[in-house]
């Protein structure tokens, strides 16, 4: 008998799950599982990137009625990205059920096409507030005969502004309704509303003495304004991430950096409210296939996101609390895996940059770019004079697509296989080696070049010049 199945998990189930990868349940899962599936409203806490999304999914699946018409389930969520990324999950556990169907409401999408969806029999409804509430106005939406409901990263929601649209969802939702809140932190605003809209809950915590998770490793690098660009580009070089996620402050700051970074010829695409439906999902599915190595972003656009693969996080602007902090560094080290976070600090940030620690219960270590860089060079030193076991052929291995988040992730992002960015010792004269990122070889080359460091993906030259 598999771990899901002492769970309560039926075999059918299970089978899926081992065929995508997944065969020991989280600490979250094991908590949060049986209690579900008993019916109780329950309010988890668990730090993100830790499986929440299967713990609350596994049990909807499993109590299902195929034969019952009408919504059944409702699962909000505060971004059309985590809305899709769900949807997503569902229906590769439905992949062999025919009777169970999920529609993913939000807003950009065509309402016509969502109305013609709405008018089939759809048991689970994954959305956004907004768009929920237009739907709920017009009439085509009726959520008289859900049972279980979902509230997935609560405190973002209320954090940005979505309190009143969660409430006016709530109040029509049947009162005799299962209602599972997760969540990342507890504010006080998180509280409130629990205490309003759920029946005695079950308190399911998964959290260690140190707040963030144990397996990203969490740098600051001090700096200033006028250098931040410079700095990043030297941390981008060093590093050489497979994936990595860029923060900045705001839509115009996330615009500016973009066009900065590919004018240096690195392989960018931004994410911010201001984009198009259609261009944020083009944007998102070139990250999560890897034509993109960086995406730069702000917090509410990749607020929830969970792309394999994705090995740093770098802040270019400081996250403006605690809660800012733990969700931005979440969207790596997920599920067990490794992942490096890198904060840039300028003077003027250091008040913020306490108080981030005070709430996450540790100091950050600081650290300089020249003995980061001296690291790498280290690390590189080692890689030269002994290959790594597997070589190029290891490295090149690409990201699996079309599976659930398994929680294996690659090996330590932060070290092994980088080369020096220097050449001969004096500040600011690169190598002529090609460092990864920062320039490619002549167009019109066909030489490939595996990346050393956090995976190693393979880089056809050509592909990224200066544009």
């Amino acid at each position: 008998m598999s771990k899901f199945e002492q769970l309560g998990i039926g075999a059918e189930w299970c089978a899926i799950l081992r065929a995508n990868g997944i065969g020991q349940p989280t600490p979250i899962q094991e908590r949060a599982i049986p209690v579900l599936l008993s019916g109780r409203d329950v309010i988890a806490r668990a730090q993100t990137g830790t499986g929440k999304t299967l713990a609350f999914l596994l049990p909807i699946l499993q109590r299902l009625n195929p034969e019952a018409e009408g919504v059944q389930a409702l699962i909000m969520t505060p971004t059309r990205e985590l809305a899709l990324q769900i949807t997503s999950e569902v229906n590769k556990l439905l992949v062999h059920q025919d009777r169970s169907s999920v529609l993913c409401v939000y807003g950009g999408q065509d309402v016509e096409r969502q109305l013609r969806k709405l008018q089939g029999n759809i048991s689970i409804i994954v959305a956004t507030p907004g768009r929920l509430l237009d739907h709920l106005r017009r009439g085509t939406v009726q959520l008289s005969s859900v049972s279980m409901f979902v509230l997935d990263e609560a405190d973002q929601m209320l954090h940005i502004g979505f309190l009143n649209e969660v409430e006016d969802i709530i109040r029509q939702l049947p009162a005799h309704r299962q209602t599972m809140l997760f969540s990342a932190t507890m504010p006080e605003s998180v509280r409130r509303l629990a205490s309003r809209y759920m029946r005695e809950p079950v308190s399911v915590q998964v959290e260690d003495r140190q707040i963030t998770v144990k397996e990203i490793r969490q740098s600051v690098v001090e700096t200033t304004d006028r250098g931040k660009l410079a700095a990043l580009r030297q941390l981008i070089d060093q590093y050489r991430p497979y994936l990595a996620i860029v923060f900045c402050r705001t839509k115009r700051r996330v615009s500016k950096l973009n066009a900065e970074l590919q004018q240096y010829g690195y392989a960018t695409d931004e994410l911010h409210g201001d984009l198009s439906q259609a261009k944020r999902e083009q944007v998102m599915e070139r990250f999560r296939e890897a034509k993109l190595q960086l995406l730069i972003a702000t917090d509410v656009a990749a607020r929830g996101l969970d792309v394999e693969g994705v090995t740093h996080v770098f802040n270019y602007d400081i996250p403006p609390d605690t809660e800012s902090y733990i969700h931005r560094i979440g969207r790596t080290g997920r599920a067990g895996g490794q992942g490096v976070a890198v904060t840039l600090v300028t003077p003027k940030d250091r008040a913020a940059l306490l108080a981030i620690e005070r709430g996450v219960r540790m100091p950050i270590r600081r650290t300089s770019l020249d003995a980061a860089e001296r690291q790498e060079g280290r690390n590189a030193g080692r890689s030269d004079r002994k290959p790594q076991a597997g070589g190029q052929e290891d490295r090149e291995r690409p990201v699996s697509k079309g599976r659930l988040r398994s929680g294996r992730q690659r090996k330590d992002p932060g070290a092994g296989g980088a080369k020096a960015a220097r050449s001969d010792g004096h500040p600011g004269k690169r190598a002529k080696a090609d460092t990864g990122l920062s320039r490619s070889r002549k167009p019109g080359s066909s030489r490939t070049e595996a990346r050393g460091g956090a995976g190693g993906r393979p880089r056809t030259a050509g592909k990224r010049g200066r544009r």
